[in-house]
């Protein structure tokens, strides 16, 4: 295993006191908790706060959307791993503006278990607090069962929506309410070459033979939908892009956003291929593309692969993802 770090057990404090030394401007921890950390001018009086959390070893998911126009506050855990009530409750403490808080995260029972049990404890406190899962991953479940599915990538784009619509200054409910459906209209599709190794162990997660893929792995090593041959880009695009147009319903005149996303040791060079037969296939249907996004926007670790996110818009959507954010990994 070769790494850049000391201690496998320090791994996780010392990234972020790194990121926090580079991203002082930006972001805060509490000061009693590394792992509850805040947009560096919380909390936004008068906001809905946005708080957002889950296991390290995804960068820049979860922390690095943590600033204006995206996500108030954030909770992390270990490598792959749930992060405390505890500190939830201590970035929640610190990100609420008076308006309530809504929690924004992935499709997990640990997450899920941990961020109810602090909006328990918040409601105690008087702050009140609504939770949305966002469930994009449509190799873990079919679309009519589209909210038991793992959230991956495609919470980036509910991060913006949430984030755009609390910066309007909308209720908890409106921003509940509008995320909710851009959640509904989110499908992504992942595909692994390789796997990712944890600090801590010696051996990786997985084992993929030179020469294979598997599509719809999950981003902590979870069983994809078929693992075969490699394929040139035009035919994964091909294969990637029929799973999520046939999930959304896409048809001719539909708007969408797109996410082409590297899982941590892929070239921008190649996502970029990738993209380039994603817009060919787009067009080919009359489907337009509003906003793209290439690059790095939800790691696991070193593994390679990519994954590819569509957003179905309305004028709704579409309007609140040409908003203004500022974070230490996104800035538009």
């Amino acid at each position: 295993m070769k790494k850049i770090m000391n201690r496998p057990d320090q791994f996780v404090e010392d990234s972020l006191q790194g990121i926090l030394y580079a991203h002082a401007e930006k972001l805060r921890a509490h000061p009693e908790d590394l792992r509850a950390i805040v947009r560096a001018d919380a909390p936004a009086r008068g906001k809905v706060a946005i708080v957002t959390g889950g296991g390290y070893g995804h960068l820049p998911l979860f922390l690095g959307y943590v600033g204006p126009g995206a996500c108030d506050g954030v909770a992390v855990g270990n490598v792959f791993t749930s992060p405390s009530c505890e500190s939830i409750v201590r970035a929640c403490q610190l990100a609420d503006g008076g308006e309530g808080i809504l929690f924004l995260f992935g499709n997990y029972m640990g997450d899920q278990m941990n961020f109810e049990m602090a909006g328990e404890m918040l409601s105690l406190e008087g702050i009140r607090t609504e939770t949305i899962r966002a469930a994009d991953d449509v190799a873990s479940a079919p679309r009519a069962s589209w909210q038991e599915r793992r959230g991956i990538a495609g919470i980036f784009f509910a991060y913006w929506v949430a984030g755009a619509k609390a910066g309007q200054g909308a209720s908890l409910d409106e921003v509940a309410s509008v995320t909710r459906k851009a959640c509904a209209r989110i499908a992504t599709i992942g595909v692994a070459f390789s796997s990712c190794q944890l600090p801590e162990s010696a051996q990786p997660i997985f084992s993929i033979e030179d020469g294979e893929m598997e599509l719809g792995m999950g981003i902590h090593g979870e069983k994809g939908i078929s693992r075969c041959g490699m394929m040139d880009s035009a035919a994964l695009a091909k294969r990637m892009t029929g799973a999520l147009v046939e999930d959304l319903r896409l048809k001719a005149g539909s708007r969408i956003a797109v996410l082409v996303n590297g899982l941590g040791s892929t070239s921008r060079e190649e996502l970029y291929i990738l993209t380039k037969d994603v817009f060919d296939l787009a067009r080919a249907a009359d489907i337009t593309v509003e906003r793209c996004f290439v690059g790095e926007y939800v790691t696991s670790m070193e593994m390679a692969g990519a994954s590819l996110t569509f957003f179905g818009l309305d004028d709704e959507l579409s309007a609140l993802i040409k908003q203004p954010v500022s974070t230490p990994f996104v800035k538009e």
